[in-house]
């Protein structure tokens, strides 16, 4: 066992230790005084009853009177879960609950856990549907590809409110953000390099669409799935045109990166400058000699989980100037929880009815800008979790973009959604040590912070 792979095996044991230590990961509390009976005729009925009456007359007041303003679901069918795969709702509620914890603490959102059986995409969208009423947005997570594709994109048309799946957007965005920053220390420009995209699931093919949104030259782009690369004169093309609208729109649009049809992996790194992989966890899923075939300064995200396509050292040793993962305990960790608490603290401040593509990629350029300020190093290209302050700036810039693209029930500006994101962040950081600190939250059975 190597020794990340020992490390993994540890993190494995002690999660499962603390998880059953607390019986899960969050709660709910009320967020209203009640210091007497009185109290409930203000918050239940008598009173509730005209909080009710005005919200059935008019429904957006619903995200005035209610904490629908403030509340997302979370919802999975648990059919991709991390690099567990289709491990089913009660395997995906352990990660939902997980990201409604970051979600409290990294943006003051109250998230709810919704994992169902649904499996059925009308039958999913439908779901979704029916529980709009209770939620200022809906976070979609762990679904399969393609059909998470077709339930987003759907979605995004049938509901009001904000729909982000964050296997998708989040980690497209943060892809995006970590590249222009690598790009920006080997001094190259992303809209000359050589891309190579290994894997077309939920990630890659929404960092492909951004690549999309800013211009990127298309025919630069290759994309390297399991059958091979996606090229118009592809053997199964006419197939994959009802398979998989989207990865035979990557095919016609790229046009195999230039290459021959029936090029092999090796081929696509040739003189490439930039290697996004964001599938099969490896190690040795991407080869050495591949990277070792790349352009002076390469850079290399290598981002399955638990274990990387490649091990870190490995690539450098292959002659990547720049590597990134998924993971924490590695440099540059490429971490979509850098994007998701701040995208839905700026869209639920605005009261907006959906995050656009334009919405995700000024959250990238603001992020980029966060660490670009900190200063960028081979090993430090995007901010890390524990730099909150990151958070309010994105919250902020995406709050601004959602007026100004006409998709927000609300005005803001940046210095007021600002100060307005740092306030809700911070409280709720300072309440969980608060509560913490009075002992009302257990000490864990293990020191795990030495």
């Amino acid at each position: 066992m190597s020794e990340g792979e020992s490390a993994t095996a540890e993190w494995y044991k002690l999660s499962v230790e603390l998880h059953r230590y607390y019986g899960g990961k969050i709660e709910i509390i009320p967020k209203v005084p009640v210091r007497r009976l009185k109290d409930f005729a203000i918050w239940y009925t008598p009173g509730v009853a005209e909080a009710s009456r005005l919200s059935s007359k008019n429904p957006d007041l619903s995200f005035e009177l209610t904490s629908r303003w403030n509340t997302i679901a979370v919802v999975s069918d648990g059919t991709r879960v991390l690099g567990l795969g289709n491990i089913g709702p009660e395997g995906a509620y352990p990660v939902m609950e997980g990201k409604a914890l970051i979600y409290k603490y990294l943006g003051g959102v109250d998230a709810v856990p919704l994992v169902h059986r649904a499996r059925d995409p009308n039958r999913f969208l439908q779901l979704l549907e029916d529980i709009e009423p209770s939620y200022g947005g809906i976070n979609l997570e762990d679904i399969e590809s393609p059909k998470c594709f077709y339930i987003l994109d759907e979605a995004r048309k049938r509901l009001k409110i904000p729909v982000w799946h964050d296997d998708q957007q989040g980690t497209a965005t943060i892809i995006l953000a970590g590249l222009i920053n690598a790009l920006k220390v080997v001094k190259k420009s992303i809209k000359d390099v050589r891309i190579v995209i290994v894997g077309a699931g939920a990630a890659n093919t929404a960092f492909y669409r951004l690549l999309k949104g800013i211009k990127s030259d298309l025919e630069n782009i290759v994309v390297v799935e399991k059958n091979g690369i996606l090229h118009p004169e592809m053997p199964n093309i006419d197939k994959l045109m009802i398979s998989n609208k989207w990865q035979y729109d990557i095919a016609i649009e790229t046009k195999g990166g230039g290459l021959p049809p029936n090029s092999t992996i090796d081929k696509a790194f040739e003189n490439a400058d930039v290697v996004i992989a964001a599938s099969t966890p490896g190690p040795d899923t991407l080869k050495k000699e591949w990277v070792s075939k790349m352009n002076k300064d390469a850079i290399v995200f290598a981002l399955a989980n638990p274990v990387p396509e490649i091990w870190p050292q490995d690539a450098k040793k292959a002659g990547a100037k720049i590597v990134a993962t998924g993971r924490s305990d590695f440099p540059n960790q490429i971490n979509n929880s850098l994007v998701f608490p701040a995208i839905f603290r700026g869209v639920l401040d605005v009261r907006a009815k959906t995050i656009s593509d334009t919405m995700a990629i000024t959250a990238a350029y603001e992020i980029a800008k966060f660490a670009e300020e900190k200063g960028l190093s081979e090993n430090y290209i995007v901010p890390t979790m524990e730099e909150w302050e990151v958070y309010p700036r994105v919250a902020a810039a995406v709050a601004v973009k959602a007026v100004e693209e006409g998709v927000a029930r609300k005005t803001t500006t940046y210095k007021e959604e600002l100060d307005n994101a740092t306030y809700m962040i911070s409280l709720s950081r300072k309440k969980l040590e608060t509560v913490y600190q009075r002992g009302l939250i257990k000490d864990p059975l293990i020191d795990y912070t030495k």
